[in-house]
């Protein structure tokens, strides 16, 4: 199949990457035949970096890893589209998806994602149930898992103090970073111990119509 990919003379091909639930384009990087190939053996993106010079998994720092679900190439040969489910947020910003500027804005900011916690908490959720129900090498989420509830309480423990530090550096686009982390280690948390995210959005939406009850307070 690598023959029917037409790498360009410095040996590259573009790599648009979409997440497989929503089919949001989620970044563009780009791969020479070694990181397709890692890709294709590891299941999690590999890319070649024109900067740096060297491969680069994504998520081997930022825990953000991309799954491999499909890959598909255009008539061209000369163009892939990958096909994910993305763990936390695919931009080095903080935001789920790279193409977050909407252009003509005099002064481009991060804008909207174009998904709602409606769907983007349940499917990460799902993707995080599954990684517990169907545990896969190389997966951090599966790390987890297997390493227990102590490490994951450690982890929650660590995003809650960086969220912490980036707000108190009044630095918002660190506040997205690392509270995309730790509201992803929150539901690694809320998969731990079975506790399914309709009962959890349940409960933010009695304490906004101010129906809730502290359970301490109701023993």
């Amino acid at each position: 199949m690598m023959e029917r990919i037409r790498f360009d003379e410095q040996g590259l091909v573009p790599a648009v990457v979409q997440d497989v639930t929503t089919g949001t384009v989620l970044m563009l990087a780009y791969m020479n035949r070694e990181s397709l190939a890692k890709t294709l053996a590891t299941g999690t993106t590999w890319f070649y970096s024109r900067s740096r010079r060297e491969l680069w998994n994504k998520g081997a720092t930022s825990g953000h890893w991309q799954q491999v679900r499909e890959i598909f190439y255009d008539c061209d040969g000369d163009t892939l589209l990958v096909k994910v489910e993305q763990t936390g947020a695919a931009c080095h910003e903080g935001t789920f998806s790279c193409f977050s500027r909407k252009f003509g804005d005099a002064h481009p900011t991060v804008g909207e994602r174009p998904e709602t916690p409606e769907t983007v908490l349940p499917g990460l959720y799902r993707v995080i149930q599954g990684r517990r129900q169907n545990p896969k090498e190389g997966s951090y989420t599966t790390n987890l898992f297997t390493k227990g509830q102590d490490r994951i309480l450690k982890k929650v423990g660590e995003e809650a103090a960086e969220t912490i530090i980036a707000s108190k550096n009044q630095s918002p686009g660190e506040v997205i970073y690392e509270m995309a982390d730790l509201w992803y280690h929150c539901l690694v948390l809320l998969a731990w111990h079975g506790i399914d995210l309709d009962r959890l959005l349940a409960e933010l939406e009695q304490r906004r119509s101010g129906k809730t009850q502290d359970p301490a307070k109701a023993k």
